[in-house]
């Protein structure tokens, strides 16, 4: 994809790096055959592998490091570090490993970091692009050139279009709390002082979740935490996959075990036969992408019409259920039972409506209401993926109201239908001051405000009734939502090449992802092993991680601290950037504050030294305080209950926008027209082998998980396909090619291809590595302004 490989041959490197990455290179392939799954015994010297091992481990040192990616789990390394060199990377193994003391443990991406750390493809200098963006034709420039460069065109943006016409883009590659993607980073800081940038608000994994759950919780952030899995005497998963997507430290998985250890029935509604449904689930519901609010209503109408519902509960905590709980001045037929029994449309949701839709049999939907509502306490919880389509919004609010007709909430083992939750440890945030420039808008929509003026009516931005200007300069550091992660890969590589549009583009990662050939200027950053840094994560136990910086930086890779300040220092603010603190001055200070929030909290030298600290398991059961005493703990709803029905939406007057969780037919959905062109829907699940894209490129976890579309073995006989043949995946924006992976864990008329894969069109515009964005589409959901990324018509055929 990228020309550095030629470049690489033309570097000039200092003889001590030189020395650290040859003997990183031997080390690797040391290595190799006891990692990759060889004999035990090596041909070149007989010796067993295990005892090669700790002659390489003699005289290393254990420091502790931090697998910081934004896969939900967030681990402890333990690296061992020999002249220089990372030799081997282990994971936390210390305590009890309890259900009240787990061990932070990585999983296989943790143990590959070696491989990342040492790729021979890593950035290794500025570069700046002299031939179009996406062309792949860079020039080597110096640091020097590049700070001048870029300082001069924030500058000459600035004073040209505007603080607004600078917009620092999504990204989620580093969760360091110095070396921030998405937030508190010295780069807005340096903008903060600039007079400011373009907000957003919501992020790719949950944007429907995010701004359509308060409407009914008054937060989004309000689920039980997974340590209370094993309370719960039956747990129903609306397409959420831990197995896979939280493996590491503390996971959830191993609460399902204990779960299903004291007896509980594991129920997991999705499309795929997923690694959490082969390892913990009871029952598989396969369902049709788009229609689990439909599923949901059935199940309504079944414990309705069957007296199964707790009545008593909806009274006393809900708003909006029944006619007689609704809010004053509302017209009679907009209650959400109303909609179940067809009293507002004429169309009773019955089993038969929901199996129609869902394509689940009608009695597997009786039974799983009568189970649900027959069983106390329920852990009822939703994945992200069910909210990334075309009507995710009314997706995440549907799957709440199970809980509130059963009453499954506030009681220890129940879940009002949301993520799971825990506490969190307390830690100070670098100070990036305040961002003059209150304008925001939806994390997806950053395309759009390069094309045209977004405003409040049409676009749903916030802080303004319009953008004062497009989008003229991105900065992009750590993250590939600029090409890879963005919908519809081909319009927006397409976008991004009118450099008329947006002016200039900032990139800096650790690799030449597909987003960095798109910029202008290219900066290569440090991993975590090249710095000191600290995390923090929470799922069942509170936990904060202290990273040590392991190797000297590789070539000429700096910090995005660096970066602010030689940048601040050209546009004549050092003075107010620099606040005369170092690094070590800041993770002293975010230390102090954990100290002053947890009394166990250990000394700054303590917890560099160790690593890493950990709070004991506890138990949170979401909205306890709410159920136990209403009226001392309202919610921060208008009502100071849930709200079945929101007058907020209802005030809104789109069709597209309704009131209660309905279900609503989306573009590209089964119900969809377009069906007879492109009759398979096409999701994207994640996969155990990336974290979204990072990862992609490591040769470890492509033996470990090839990238394949996954599809049944009928639409598969009906196209004349076998297991592994190349074929297309296409529709009216894009081509794929990509291997097949025929399976009966996929149900009929539905494909998926596994979300991350890095964006690599062919001179006809074929994407040949397998990235489901080029299939994609971009318009945005009408309430959240959210991305449908799941919501995709596609056909197939042999390439």
């Amino acid at each position: 994809m990228s020309k550095q490989p030629e470049l690489q041959n033309k570097t000039k490197i200092s003889r001590r790096a030189f020395v650290k990455w040859s003997a990183a290179a031997t080390a690797t392939a040391a290595i190799a055959p006891s990692l990759v799954g060889c004999s035990t015994q090596t041909q070149a010297s007989g010796e067993p592998a295990v005892v090669q091992a700790g002659q390489r481990l003699a005289g290393a040192e254990e420091k502790p490091s931090i697998c910081w990616h934004n896969c939900g789990g967030r681990c402890q390394l333990k690296a061992y570090v020999k002249d220089g060199v990372v030799v081997r990377f282990g994971t936390d193994n210390v305590g009890p490993d309890t259900p009240e003391d787990l061990q932070a443990r990585a999983c296989l991406k943790g143990r590959t970091q070696r491989q990342r750390l040492y790729h021979p493809d890593r950035l290794k200098y500025p570069m700046k692009r002299v031939g179009e963006r996406g062309s792949g034709e860079w020039a080597r420039i110096s640091w020097e050139e590049a700070f001048d460069t870029t300082a001069k065109e924030l500058r000459r943006i600035i004073d040209q279009y505007g603080n607004e016409s600078v917009y620092f883009n999504y990204a989620c590659g580093a969760y360091g709390l110095l070396n921030q993607t998405n937030s508190n980073n010295s780069l807005r800081r340096l903008l903060n002082i600039m007079g400011g940038y373009l907000q957003s608000y919501g992020n790719y994994s949950q944007a429907n979740y995010m701004y359509a759950v308060p409407y009914m919780f008054g937060n989004p952030y309000s689920g039980s935490s997974p340590t209370t899995f094993p309370d719960a005497k039956l747990i129903v998963m609306f397409g959420d996959n831990p197995a896979c997507t939280r493996v590491g430290g503390f996971n959830s998985t191993y609460y399902l075990k204990l779960a299903k250890q004291n007896g509980a029935r594991i129920i997991v509604i999705d499309p795929r036969h997923s690694d959490t449904v082969s390892t913990f689930a009871d029952q598989w519901i396969p369902i049709r992408p788009t229609t689990d609010s439909a599923l949901v209503a059935g199940m309504a109408y079944v414990m309705i019409s069957e007296g199964l519902h707790d009545q008593a509960f909806l009274d006393k905590y809900c708003l909006g259920f029944d006619e007689e709980h609704m809010p004053e001045g509302i017209p009679a037929g907009n209650s959400y039972k109303s909609y179940i029994l067809g009293e507002s449309d004429g169309k009773p949701k019955t089993p038969e409506w929901a199996s129609e839709i869902t394509g689940i049999p009608v009695e597997t939907i009786k039974q799983l209401a009568r189970d649900i509502a027959g069983t106390k306490p329920g852990f009822i919880l939703q994945g992200r993926g069910i909210q990334r389509h075309g009507n995710g919004e009314f997706q995440s609010l549907a799957v709440p109201v199970l809980s509130f007709m059963t009453g499954n909430v506030g009681i220890l083992g129940s879940n009002p239908g949301l993520y799971e939750g825990g506490p969190s440890v307390k830690t100070g945030n670098y100070p990036i001051g305040t961002n003059p420039i209150k304008t925001k808008i939806s994390i997806f929509m950053w395309t759009d405000a390069i094309e045209r003026i977004l405003t409040k009516e049409q676009d749903r931005i916030e802080g303004a009734d319009k953008t004062k200007s497009t989008i003229k300069m991105i900065i992009n550091y750590g993250g590939n939502t600029l090409i890879n992660q963005h919908s519809d890969s081909g319009r927006t590589a397409a976008l991004l090449k009118d450099d008329s549009k947006c002016e200039f583009i900032l990139g800096m990662d650790n690799f030449m992802t597909p987003s960095m050939q798109y910029c202008d200027i290219v900066l290569p950053g440090v991993t975590q092993f090249e710095v000191n840094d600290m995390i923090t994560r929470s799922m069942g136990h509170g936990v904060a991680y202290y990273g040590q910086k392991l190797v000297e930086p590789m070539f000429e890779c700096k910090t995005i601290n660096e970066v602010g300040r030689a940048l601040a220092e050209r546009l004549g603010v050092l003075a107010q950037f620099d606040d005369g603190k170092s690094e070590e001055d800041y993770l002293r200070e975010f230390v102090g504050v954990s100290q002053a929030s947890h009394p166990d909290f250990p000394s700054y030298e303590e917890f560099r030294e160790k690593g890493i600290y950990k709070t004991k398991a506890t138990k949170v059961v979401a909205y306890e305080k709410f159920i136990k005493d209403p009226e001392a703990n309202p919610l921060t709803t208008p009502s100071g209950k849930f709200e079945i029905f929101s007058k907020d939406l209802y005030d809104i007057q789109n069709p597209q926008i309704p009131a209660i969780p309905k279900y609503m037919p989306t573009e590209e959905g089964p119900e969809d027209p377009l069906k007879e062109k492109y009759p398979l829907q096409c999701i994207g699940h994640h996969t155990k082998r990336r974290v979204h894209s990072t990862f992609d490129n490591m040769p470890w976890l492509e033996e470990a998980e090839a990238q394949m579309l996954w599809m049944n073995p009928q639409d598969a006989a009906a196209r004349g396909l076998k297991d592994h043949d190349m074929i297309k995946v296409y529709n009216d924006r894009g081509t794929v090619k990509v291997k097949v992976k025929v399976t009966p864990r996929l149900i009929p008329g539905v494909c998926s291809l596994p979300q991350g894969a890095w964006y690599t069109p062919d001179q006809s515009g074929v994407d040949v590595r397998g990235c489901i964005n080029t299939l994609t589409k971009w318009t945005p959901n009408p309430l959240s302004k959210g991305n449908p990324q799941h919501t995709n018509l596609v056909q197939i055929e042999k390439a």
